[in-house]
């Protein structure tokens, strides 16, 4: 390593140099990153007062205003103010609208108001019941008792509109008499009592008319004798069972045979009085037809061809 000649006058220029830069960069480190505190004192704004004021100095740092007695009075609410703030909405774009898109207005409905019709009044005639309520269809005339109140000689009892002669029993009780062409139907029918002016009329009620039971059998043939003592031949339609009947005989224990002819039967209900006719039935049963069924010999009658 060479030695630097200190004797040389550039040699010893050169040193000087490295010397005071390299002071010059210790104390730039130094101030980078100690800094000069103990050094720098601000020249401005001196506090000239007393740093540490007794409790008798009234030149204290900031010291407090003394209030007044009138002070002391005043509520604390009064003393707050509004604060008035002017608040400003932010500007928004309009937001994006369709110009095909356009605003209708509604077609009004015209309300119709219906107004609620009065009770209807109570009939100044009450009907209760009707005796008999259930008949039976093709009867003959019978007759017929209404029970109710407020009834006067004045009103009649009609059924299905058509008036009949009443008779007046009391204010409670009426009866007339129905004839069998009202009844030759089965089917309900209406029953009012009511005056021939409409003054007086009363409540509806139910007239039933049902219909009649009818023989369950099926005639099928007959049978002659010499004395033309004739037998009918009948067929149960529910047990299918084949009858042999004569005139005055009764079926079921209700209905009676008073005629018999080659094309019919006729057979009355002992209990209602109704006449049910049963014509022969040779097309839908040919089986047990006349023709198909032979006559049973006769004593007297001679045998040879």
């Amino acid at each position: 390593m060479q030695i630097t000649d200190i004797n040389n006058p550039s040699e010893r220029k050169k040193l000087v140099w490295a010397l005071a830069l390299g002071f010059v960069a210790v104390l730039f480190l130094w101030w980078t990153f100690f800094g000069f505190r103990g050094s720098s004192k601000p020249t401005g704004n001196r506090n000239t007062q007393n740093p540490n004021p007794t409790p008798g100095d009234r030149t204290a740092v900031n010291p407090a205003p003394l209030q007044r007695g009138d002070e002391l009075k005043t509520p604390p609410h009064e003393e707050l103010r509004p604060v008035s703030y002017p608040a400003t909405l932010p500007s928004v774009a309009e937001a994006r609208r369709n110009i095909f898109v356009y605003y209708e207005k509604p077609i009004p409905v015209a309300v119709t108001s219906v107004p609620t019709p009065p009770p209807t009044p109570p009939p100044p005639v009450l009907l209760a019941t009707v005796s008999p309520s259930n008949v039976y269809a093709r009867t003959n005339d019978f007759t017929v008792e209404v029970t109710g109140d407020r009834f006067t000689p004045e009103v009649r009892i009609t059924v299905d509109g058509r008036e009949l002669p009443t008779r007046f029993v009391t204010p409670q009780q009426l009866s007339a008499t129905v004839p069998a062409a009202m009844i030759a139907n089965a089917g309900a029918r209406q029953v009012v009592v009511r005056s021939p002016d409409g003054k007086l009329y009363s409540n509806a009620t139910m007239l039933n008319v049902s219909p009649a039971p009818t023989p369950n059998y099926t005639y099928i043939g007959i049978i002659g004798t010499q004395r033309r003592l004739d037998t009918a031949i009948l067929q149960d339609k529910g047990s299918r069972e084949i009858l042999n009947v004569q005139r005055g005989d009764v079926l079921g224990g209700r209905f009676r045979l008073t005629s018999i002819s080659d094309g019919e039967l006729v057979l009355v209900d002992t209990t209602l009085k109704i006449k049910h006719t049963l014509v022969m039935a040779t097309d839908q049963n040919p089986g047990f037809g006349l023709r198909s069924r032979p006559t049973p010999k006769v004593d007297s009658e001679d045998d040879e061809p």
